[in-house]
């Protein structure tokens, strides 16, 4: 058996997806789930070959909720997201379903199924177009010791490259996200954020002082007392940055 896990916090659009599979007898869905904690959960519970899958739901999104997910299973996504909007994430998903979602076009997605499955593929690809769209960008979204901790950016005071990670440093503590330096330099708001060094991003709104420590070598004060070297190339976005 094919096992696959509806998460998506309409009930009716479960019912339509639970509906269209009893076409596939060989589909067994081990979980319902109308949230990213509960799909989450079920995943890690029951590691299901693919997922349906709703983009916008509370609490956290779709794409969100694979990010936190350690082995991703093969995603068909059921949304009312624009289709030129999704368009982005196509190659990298089995399948996209806009609602509501009519039989026919549900058997198409069906049909790519097995080649996707066969291929074994992930969405680490999907999750790096993903997060580019505007709606990502106002919040990082990280695990730590099991708990899921929603961090909105405004709290972010640097971030800084940590071998395979990132460590963000918030007015809470740090965290750790399993991502790239160069994605929140692409991603985060350059009004707000500037990558002053290969290793650290900076929120402007925290600096309180640039000083020469040696001969064209720069460092930044934050108002946490933290100071944090610029490079060449950050010394001048900086200046740019800040009217300087």
């Amino acid at each position: 058996m094919i096992r696959t896990i509806l998460i998506d916090d309409e009930a009716l659009a479960r019912d339509v997806v639970k509906h269209y599979l009893k076409s596939y007898p060989d589909i067994e869905i081990v979980a319902e789930c109308s949230d990213g904690f509960e799909g989450l959960k079920a995943i890690t519970q029951h590691k299901p070959d693919f997922i349906f899958l709703d983009i916008q739901m509370p609490k956290i999104s779709g794409f969100e909720m694979l990010e936190l997910v350690e082995n991703h299973p093969a995603v068909i996504f059921t949304t009312a997201f624009d289709e030129y909007a999704i368009k982005a994430f196509e190659v990298n998903a089995v399948d996209y379903l806009l609602k509501p979602i009519e039989q026919v076009r549900f058997d198409q997605a069906m049909q790519k199924l097995p080649a996707k499955l066969a291929k074994g593929e992930t969405s680490n690809e999907l999750l790096e177009s993903a997060s580019l769209s505007p709606a990502q960008n106002n919040r990082i979204v990280v695990k730590n010791a099991g708990v899921i901790k929603i961090i909105p950016v405004s709290e972010l005071n640097y971030i800084e490259a940590d071998d395979d990670y990132v460590k963000l440093n918030t007015t809470e503590g740090n965290f750790h996200k399993n991502k790239t330096m160069s994605f929140f330099e692409q991603t985060l708001d350059t009004n707000q954020f500037i990558r002053i060094h290969r290793s650290y991003i900076i929120n402007l709104a925290e600096v309180t002082k640039i000083e020469l420590k040696e001969k064209e070598s720069y460092i930044v004060l934050l108002k946490s007392g933290i100071w944090l070297p610029v490079s060449k190339t950050g010394y001048v976005k900086l200046k740019a940055a800040l009217g300087l």
